[in-house]
């Protein structure tokens, strides 16, 4: 029996989503699976819409794995939910589903945010869940170079140099950015991401809002197709996978 669930993590504890032999420290993959072998004796792997890096938030995180025990959905969620009580992991819903559902595969849209913290004053309380940016940003010229984003490209610029992924053609859905006081919230929709793109382009814009270049500089860093031409790669713990569709 197959089943799907929507998790929630505070990535600062992890080593990122995926387990990683050799890698010291612990992964919310592998602190699910522990869970679940604790409720019901069986070992599983359980699959994630987006493996998510080191010190990367999820509020909307879905996995499935499947199960050999039958039980009500509320009682599985409530035990793993017990097991999982002295980590940073919450099963937020939980759901029997057709066995054909591929957490991953079977994925129409992710969606990103990107938090930043754009004032002088140094974090406490969201130290390690914002980016903390002290000069004040120009958004406008942000949201800007995030319309030359939008839309089918070579991120080739956009991906870490590690990535794996065969082709580096993408289709952004959508950018909102959005200023509120103190806070910038930017929120990115697509279908997939190659490795660090979300982290590479908000990077990109921060860059663009302190004005070290401007906004149409985006379309150059496209056409170049080069890692080295695009901006820093922002800190993980600003970036909170939220919601995926299927």
């Amino acid at each position: 029996m197959r089943y799907k669930a929507v998790v929630e993590y505070e990535g600062t504890s992890f080593i990122g989503w995926q387990r990683q032999h050799g890698v010291v420290g612990k992964s919310v993959q592998e602190s699910i699976e522990r869970s679940i072998k604790e409720f019901c004796q069986q070992s599983v792997i359980v699959y994630a819409a987006g493996r998510t890096d080191a010190g990367v938030h999820a509020t909307g995180q879905v996995v499935h794995f499947d199960l050999k025990v039958s039980r009500e959905d509320y009682v599985i969620k409530n035990a793993l939910n017990h097991y999982l009580r002295n980590e940073k992991v919450s099963i937020l819903q939980l759901e029997r589903v057709d066995e054909e559902f591929h957490a991953r595969f079977s994925a129409k849209k992710r969606h990103y945010t990107y938090k930043i913290s754009n004032r002088e004053a140094p974090l406490c309380i969201d130290l390690m869940r914002m980016w903390h940016v002290p000069k004040r940003l120009n958004v406008e010229n942000m949201r800007e170079a995030a319309s030359y984003i939008v839309g089918r490209h070579d991120f080739a610029s956009f991906r870490a140099k590690d990535c794996q992924s065969k082709s580096s053609i993408k289709t952004v859905d959508s950018i909102d950015i959005i200023a509120a006081e103190e806070e910038i919230n930017i929120n990115i929709s697509a279908q997939s991401f190659l490795h660090k793109q979300v982290r590479i382009t908000v990077g990109t814009f921060v860059e663009c809002g302190m004005g070290l270049y401007p906004p149409a500089h985006v379309l150059e860093i496209l056409e170049k197709k080069d890692r080295a031409s695009a901006g820093i790669t922002a800190p993980a713990h600003g970036l909170y996978l939220t919601r995926v569709d299927y």
